[in-house]
């Protein structure tokens, strides 16, 4: 009885007081399960926001927590409007030439299954733009940040995106012509979004302190660790919706991607910290969540054509890099609060060139990884080679790095008159330079 009664109760949240009158079809069923189950996963997707700004803002200093945040959480409302308004027609809409859509843009008469594909793929758009507010976190200026984000989500991400996946309502994407894999988006979501983080950093420069005269590496520590475990066990938890509800259907795969996503990622870590005692350093809490990280970005692309193994070996060499990588970009005295370069750019790199390596059935393909390497350098072309002159644009115009006064002073207060730990400054102080500064 109780089963009938639970039978009845999820026909009428499926199909309405209709289910009464006719029986639905196998057909109604399906479509409404894989409606159901892409919009679920791009709600997880959305909260991985969350983990990003407790991650971001815990690897900061107290003084610019509140800018962090504020970052993170208006990125993803502007973002989200750029791209239905241009993004998803750049890389959904009708694509002839392999290079970008021209058509859907300013969406608004869309079939079912469409609001739900690009409700999730919003979500992606977030993502790709959020990933360059940790690098950049410290001294850029807000309004800055959001025109280049913007750019990002309105540019940049489907550009690439419609050369990698296709388009949504006719035509394909040149990359994808040529057989390039990249389930969901190691390098088209997050090596795009690590370089154009790298441009960034590049045009802002140091963050006061982070290098001595003599080009000495120093370390500026973040003000919560335990916002940066909670933040990468948010992200972990949001990076089940992220890979497995890229199937875009409600199907048996779900299960195994799912299950290479976990293991990729508690390798990462694994790697991170087997490299720090191989070079006898100290095991840091902030890179073993960037190693587990590392390792979910480093699956993204493969998760779903990788066997079990070779996701746990793709995990271990990912969080490898995440150890590596941040040392070689601050020989540069190149400065990524995050090491969001390290973890997205380099990672996604390494996880795209992994899914044609390990390839199920079709184990380490010459053929095939060619075609993921072009993919990984074109995408290092585009995604870097044209923030780089935005961000150069921007700081020209408005300029995109705040001063050396309101650096050292905390762009919480300079940027947003609001103070995140008000315990810890001295408020006074603050509105009597601000009062100063007015007159």
């Amino acid at each position: 009885m109780r089963l009938h009664f639970l039978a009845i109760g999820m026909c009428a949240m499926l199909f309405g007081t209709n289910c009464f009158a006719a029986e639905p079809s196998i057909m109604d069923v399906t479509t409404s399960l894989n409606n159901s189950w892409v919009v679920i996963t791009g709600v997880l997707v959305f909260l991985m926001q969350a983990g990003f700004a407790l991650v971001e803002s815990g690897m900061s200093r107290a003084k610019n927590s509140v800018n962090v945040i504020m970052k993170n959480y208006m990125d993803v409302c502007v973002c989200s409007v750029i791209f239905w308004a241009l993004g998803y027609g750049l890389m959904f809409g009708v694509n002839n030439t392999g290079w970008f859509g021209e058509s859907h843009f300013f969406p608004n008469d869309l079939a079912g299954w469409d609001w739900t594909f690009i409700f999730f793929q919003m979500m992606f758009a977030a993502t790709t733009t959020t990933i360059a507010s940790g690098a950049m976190a410290e001294r850029v200026h807000f309004h800055a940040y959001l025109i280049g984000a913007c750019v990002i989500a309105g540019l940049i991400y489907p550009v690439f995106g419609s050369w990698a996946w296709g388009s949504a309502h006719g035509g394909n994407g040149w990359l994808k012509d040529l057989g390039f894999i990249d389930f969901a988006g190691s390098t088209v979501v997050h090596s795009i979004g690590g370089w154009v983080a790298l441009a960034g950093i590049i045009v802002l420069g140091p963050r006061l302190g982070r290098f001595s005269a003599s080009g000495e590496s120093r370390t500026i520590p973040g003000h919560n660790l335990s916002m940066v475990a909670l933040g990468g066990f948010i992200l972990w938890f949001g990076w089940f919706g992220f890979n497995a509800g890229s199937t875009l259907a409600a199907n048996i795969d779900i299960g195994k991607i799912a299950l290479n996503t976990h293991l990729a990622a508690c390798t990462g870590a694994l790697g991170y910290m087997l490299t720090t005692k191989l070079f006898k350093q100290p095991i840091l809490l902030t890179g073993t969540v960037n190693g587990s990280l590392g390792g979910l970005v480093g699956i993204t692309a493969g998760c779903a054509t990788m066997d079990p193994q070779f996701a746990l070996l793709t995990g271990v060499i990912a969080g490898t890099i995440t150890y590596i990588a941040p040392k070689f970009i601050a020989s540069f005295k190149i400065d990524d609060v995050v090491d969001a370069v390290s973890v997205h750019g380099f990672c996604g790199a390494w996880g795209t060139l992994a899914a044609g390596i390990f390839f199920a059935g079709d184990l380490f393909s010459i053929e095939r990884f060619s075609i993921q390497g072009l993919g990984v350098l074109v995408a290092f072309a585009w995604g870097f080679g044209v923030a780089l002159p935005c961000y150069f644009v921007i700081d020209k115009i408005i300029g995109m790095r705040a001063s050396t006064l309101h650096e050292q002073r905390g762009l919480d207060f300079t940027e947003h008159a609001e103070i995140g730990y008000p315990e810890f400054q001295d408020t006074r102080a603050l509105n009597a330079d601000s009062l100063h500064s007015q007159r």
